[in-house]
């Protein structure tokens, strides 16, 4: 089988995205329910996602109605497929997360930090997953956004299908030895992967590594990122950094929100053949960096940059 190449950014353009899929800034969506097969695997983690399971292997019938729960519309739940992490198989249908943290009221109005919480959706607004932050409130309240956390992702089933761990350390580049990481579990106890923070005395970068520690993917943000009026994005390119693969965007909420609370949105873009576990990864990347930059502080004051 010819070997499979990764599509160019902008856009990542691929022969077999039809028209009438597209969502809003070129990067094509399709509908719960679907597959894609992508024959061959390629560089940075791609994984070909089959179309049917091996002889004797029965795929169950796809129901494309979004399930109803507690008032919240789910993603249908995709059949099990080989090789793949059990819970992951929505990721396989998507290339783009949505990801909303909750407004926690009691936070607002004591300035007493609770464990963060996060709504993931697809781009048709059903939740895919949604995550929350375990951590003790001595942590959270003397440590602030530095602070170690476990957080666990579920899906509409109620089960824990990610875990990010993410240990005590230095996020200024003041310390090159002692920088940010964040482990990928999937399922928990099982790692598929690690966001890293190279040290750099400007940009924040990361890059991504599968559970063999092997480099796969790298992560550059902007020089300030300091969140006025506009998206900010972190690009995620190739190990060579060469060729863009996808992004994942802070998204403006409007002053007030910005403002008064530190609830954020993110999106993240990614190929649609990329490996789910790298695509794990991601996310855990995004929720990285939201702690890291996003979180406001004691006094308020939003971190922008590696210095800071």
């Amino acid at each position: 089988l010819p070997a499979h190449t990764p599509a160019p950014a902008p856009g990542f353009s691929n022969v077999n995205y039809g028209p009438g899929n597209e969502v809003p800034h070129g990067y094509p969506q399709y509908a719960p329910g679907t597959y894609q097969g992508v024959t061959g695997e390629g560089s940075y983690g791609f994984q070909g996602q089959p179309m049917a399971g091996p002889a004797g292997f029965a795929v169950p019938p796809i129901q494309n109605q979004p399930i109803m729960k507690e008032g919240t519309i789910w993603m249908p739940v995709p059949p099990p497929l080989p090789n793949c992490p059990p819970g992951l198989e929505y990721l396989t249908q998507i290339d783009q997360i949505l990801i909303h943290q909750q407004i926690e009221l009691l936070e607002i109005l004591s300035g007493f930090e609770t464990n963060n919480k996060y709504e993931i959706k697809n781009t048709l607004g059903q939740r895919v997953y949604f995550a929350i932050e375990d951590t003790d409130c001595c942590t959270r309240n003397c440590c602030g956004p530095s602070r170690p956390f476990t957080l666990r992702i579920i899906d509409n089933l109620g089960h824990e299908v990610i875990t990010l761990q993410r240990p005590l350390r230095c996020s200024s580049c003041c310390f090159p030895c002692c920088l940010q990481e964040l482990e990928v579990q999937a399922p928990p106890g099982t790692p598929v992967g690690y966001v890293v923070q190279n040290w750099h005395p400007c940009l924040p970068k990361f890059t991504i590594q599968n559970e063999r520690r092997m480099d796969i993917l790298k992560i550059t943000g902007p020089c300030v990122v300091c969140s006025c009026c506009e998206d900010i994005n972190f690009e995620v390119k190739s190990v060579d950094e060469t060729s863009a693969v996808g992004r994942i965007s802070k998204q403006w909420s409007g002053f007030l929100k910005e403002a008064f609370t530190d609830t954020d949105n993110f999106g993240i873009t990614f190929p649609m053949d990329l490996d789910v576990k790298m695509k794990a990864v991601m996310i855990g990347a995004c929720f990285l960096i939201d702690f890291m930059f996003f979180e406001h502080a004691g006094d308020n004051r939003q971190r922008t940059g590696v210095w800071q």
